[in-house]
């Protein structure tokens, strides 16, 4: 607990700005309300993914009730009434943001409804099936591009001398044109931005550069 809280800093007291169209996946806005003293406030998260123009540090900001509190680099741990705040990101996106209790119980933030994960989450309670599609092409994808990059990364690895020699040269059974690797490429990165809007994670589909 020490480490996390030693990244927390102290906020300005800004208003929190609205969250507007062009922002759709350079920032992430969620919101939770917690009782404080006798009366509900709104916790509000937000992540600007671009990260800090000196630091390149991905920060998450809190605000209460529309006014920045505090301000930490992400993983990030704030302390509220009745429990944490926690953040967590992957290199597509938001790997986790959700309020955890005293009592360990965890309640999700919500997304700002016109930022991407709003609109990803309202497309899943108004279109399911769509949704369950789309989750499941995001999982084939990753692991379509997991495999593919495996097997063509190991060939090349193995033709070092110390491998070579101890395990023979591995002959890749796929050899794929460029497009090809773009576009599974492409098809990975899409996957995992989906799963990113959903907040879903699995250490090895989603281990990307994740904080």
């Amino acid at each position: 607990m020490v480490r996390w809280s030693t990244r927390i800093k102290p906020g300005d007291g800004r208003p929190l700005r609205p969250f507007r169209w062009w922002q759709m996946f350079r920032r992430s806005v969620l919101s939770i309300s917690l009782p404080v003293e006798g009366r509900q406030v709104v916790h509000t998260i937000e992540v600007k993914h671009g990260g800090d123009p000196e630091t390149g540090e991905i920060m998450a900001s809190l605000y209460l009730d529309g006014r920045r509190s505090a301000i930490s680099r992400v993983p990030a741990r704030f302390p509220v009434a009745g429990g944490v705040i926690e953040v967590r990101t992957s290199e597509a996106g938001l790997r986790r943001c959700v309020f955890v209790s005293s009592d360990g119980s965890e309640r999700q933030l919500q997304p700002d409804p016109a930022s991407a994960e709003g609109r990803r989450l309202r497309l899943s309670r108004q279109h399911p099936a769509a949704s369950r599609f789309l989750g499941a092409a995001a999982v084939v994808a990753l692991v379509v591009g997991l495999g593919v990059n495996l097997l063509q990364l190991a060939e090349p690895l193995s033709r070092f001398p110390l491998i070579a020699e101890s395990i023979g040269v591995f002959e890749s059974p796929i050899h794929l044109p460029w497009w090809v690797n773009l576009a599974i490429g492409v098809a990975a990165a899409l996957g995992a931005t989906d799963r990113a809007l959903m907040m879903r994670y699995h250490w090895l589909l989603d281990s990307g550069a994740a904080t």
